[in-house]
Parts: structure tokens; sequence; C-alpha cells
């Protein structure tokens, strides 16, 4: 597999330094792409970049994953309008080993001279004093090279301006990559687009200091058809941790891309080839409505990332929610898994004694919870055949509710016309 051709026809190439394609074909390189640890979990942008890397290596090179347990401590002021928040030591490592975690999820790490590894920049830097870094390293780059950058620019023209903390970062960026070609002979960085200004300071620094040669090779940044920022909904961030992005909102995030961006997504999100994405996409132009598209990129990246469980689980969910899926999903899973499955829909909470005796369901609906503001707009509805407790239809306004309903000893669902699921938990 030729590692820059395989990025270019998934659209994952934008800028790459002369010679580097050369340098890839002579053999096995090392490269590495660093992860800042502003989380304790990665999220969907973060997939492309570490998908980069598991590309790099099953093209015969060796993969190095740089956790940034010493820039985490200032912040790349790329992209920023404004300095982030100085993380504390406690929260820093909480994030390095959530980071760490879930990169071991992707890369192989004993698979011979290629294996991956991960390094954290705090290892080199924690006994590296002040004074000795700006002698060794400051004097080899000017300030004149560091304003020319745009992410410097920008912040400097701005009415926050920029700390000498984060000034200093490319300086120090550029020196982990110096660190790595010395010490690892790491040929190239990579990134993406908005990097290229720090990565290719690490390459001037390595040929100022050493007189050496570096490559750098950058991605696009990820951007969905609509101009809306990818990877994150009117809920926030996806995220790869399941505790903060269940499984099933995160086949659901890929599941609702539009046509044009699962034809783009499942490029870059996957590692389907060539030839089994121009078929799917054939597939499915004449038939969108199938969403083929979609359900191929959404089942192959939550495999990938939850495992064939989550995945299994999320289409049972799926299922459950907008088909006709059974009352049995949902008692084979754990307190946590169902209240995972209904994250994100109206939630009531009643005390478990009020089912002890029989409840009418008007009570239920309009008083004990606020699925409907009155007694007579359910009454009306549940007379018009709008109304479903536990996926069976309310005939009348006499059904009474008890214990023996609840789902797992816990839960009952409502559903207010097709689309509208209530969860009601006894506790």
């Amino acid at each position: 597999m030729n590692f820059v051709e395989e990025l270019r026809w998934r659209g994952l190439l934008h800028d790459i330094m002369p010679g580097t394609e050369e340098e890839l074909a002579k053999g096995m390189v090392t490269g590495y792409i660093g992860f800042d640890p502003t989380a304790d979990s990665l999220h969907v942008g973060s997939l492309s970049q570490i998908f980069t890397l598991v590309r790099f290596q099953q093209a015969g090179h060796k993969p190095l994953a740089l956790v940034g347990g010493a820039t985490g401590m200032i912040g790349d002021p790329t992209g920023k309008s404004q300095e982030r928040n100085l993380l504390s030591e406690e929260d820093l490592q909480k994030n390095l080993q959530g980071i760490q975690k879930q990169l071991e999820q992707f890369l192989d790490f004993d698979c011979g001279a290629n294996s991956a590894e991960i390094v954290n920049n705090y290892d080199w830097f924690k006994n590296y004093s002040f004074l000795d870094f700006i002698r060794d390293a400051g004097k080899h780059i000017t300030v004149n090279y560091m304003m020319g950058k745009d992410s410097v620019k920008k912040r400097l023209e701005s009415e926050v301006g920029m700390s000498f903390t984060e000034f200093t970062y490319q300086l120090i960026q550029g020196f982990d990559f110096y660190h790595l070609w010395k010490e690892r002979g790491c040929l190239l960085q990579m990134g993406g687009s908005d990097q290229w200004g720090n990565i290719v300071t690490g390459t001037e620094f390595i040929r100022r200091k050493a007189g050496g040669q570096a490559f750098a090779l950058t991605s696009p940044l990820i951007k969905k058809s609509d101009g809306t920022k990818f990877g994150k909904t009117e809920g926030g961030n996806i995220w790869l941790d399941a505790k903060k992005t269940s499984p099933y909102q995160f086949y659901q995030f890929w599941l609702n891309s539009s046509d044009e961006d699962a034809a783009n997504f499942i490029k870059i999100f996957t590692f389907f080839s060539k030839e089994d994405v121009d078929n799917l996409i054939a597939q499915h132009q004449p038939a969108p409505h199938l969403r083929l598209l979609q359900k191929a990129l959404a089942e192959d990246i939550t495999r990938r990332v939850h495992g064939e469980a989550a995945l299994q689980t999320a289409i049972n969910t799926t299922d459950f929610l907008f088909g006709n899926g059974s009352l049995d999903f949902l008692k084979a899973l754990s307190h946590d898994e169902v209240l995972g499955v209904f994250e994100g829909i109206p939630q009531f909470t009643i005390p478990k004694t009020s089912l002890d005796t029989d409840t009418d369901i008007l009570t239920l609906l309009a008083e004990q919870t606020q699925i409907f503001p009155s007694k007579g707009e359910a009454r009306k509805m549940i007379q018009g055949g709008g109304v479903s407790l536990n996926r069976e239809k309310i005939a009348t306004a006499d059904v009474v509710v008890n214990s023996s309903l609840l789902i797992s000893n816990s839960f009952l669902v409502v559903q207010r016309g097709k689309k509208n699921y209530f969860l009601i938990i006894a506790e």
C-alpha cells in the first residue's frame, strides 16, 4: 500500500513537504502525530488523525502517537480566539490516561519492527530547565519567524492578544519533533492542516540546530457539506468514550449524515477499499431513501470504536425507537444500558410505591409526569389512538397501570404519536 496515494484518493492529503513521498518509498519511516490532552477522551474529530496513523502503519511504517503531557500544560493557540484555561496536574494525568487507552484500541503495538509506540513529551521536558531550553532551542528560531505564523498573527491582531506562554507553543512542539528525530529516528510529523505552521517549525529547527532533514504532511480539517462544524451536535461533542456519548448516539451521528457527507466520510472514516467505496456509492444513488451508504458507514465505524456487541445494541435501539423492535431487547439490558438507550429522550421519575396499587393512565401521563399538560389532552389523544405504553396501543382512558407492567422492575416506555418517546423511571 502506498501511504500517500491512499491519503490522496480518500481526500486526506492537504499539504506535503517536497521529498516526503520519495522518502516514504525508500522503506520503513518513523512518523508521529500529537494529541492534545484537553479532555479525558478524544472525539470523532480526532479519528481522522488516529486512522491516518493506522493507515501509516498498514503501509509498513512505524507510528508514534505523542500525548502532550508537557504541551498540554500550555495549550495550543492554533485556531483559538482566546487562551485556554490551564489544566491542573491531576486533570492532565487523568486526560492522558484516557487518551492513551483509546489510542491502544486502534494501533498495533506488537507487530515487529513497525510496532506502534505512545510517547509523552513530558518525559523529555520534566527535567529540562528554562535556561537550558532557551539556550538550546530559543536561539535557533527567530521571533520574526515565529510571528510569521498565521496562528500567531491572528491572535496578535485580536483584542485578547497572546501570552508569552502560548507564543512559545510552536517552539516547544518544534523541539518535540527534534527530540523524536534525534532519539527515535523520526523523520515525519503529520497532523491537521491547521498544524502546518507548528510542524514546519520542527523541520526548520532540525535543519538549523543539527543540519538534519525531516518531513511534514497534513490532512484537511473535516467539514460538513452545509458548513457546520463536524463532530458536534446540539448536545455537544461526539466523544469516543461510551460514557460520554453512548454507542447508540454515536451510531445515530453517522446514520444521520447527509448523502454528500456520507460519500465523503466513508472514505475518511472507514478502511473500505476504493472499489468497495465506489460500489457502495453506486448502490446508494438509485435509492438514497434506503440510506445504504449511511448504514454501511455507521455500522463500520461503530464496530471499530465500540465493538460488535455495542453496535448490535445501537442497531436494536434504532429498530426499537424507529421501527418495530420488541420489548425483549430492553429486558435484556442493564439498568444503565436502558438509560443509555433513552439518553436525550425526556425522562420522568416517579416513586415505585405509587404503582403498588392500580393507577389510572390519565393520572400517570398528566399529573405524575408531564407527558401531557392535562388529563383532557391525554384523553383526547388516547381516543385518537395516538398513545402507546410499552409498545402496546392504549385503547381507552380507563386503562390502569401497576408495577406488573414495569420493564426490568424499573421502567415504563410511553410513546406519543409515532416518534415522541418518554421514559418513566420508577424508583
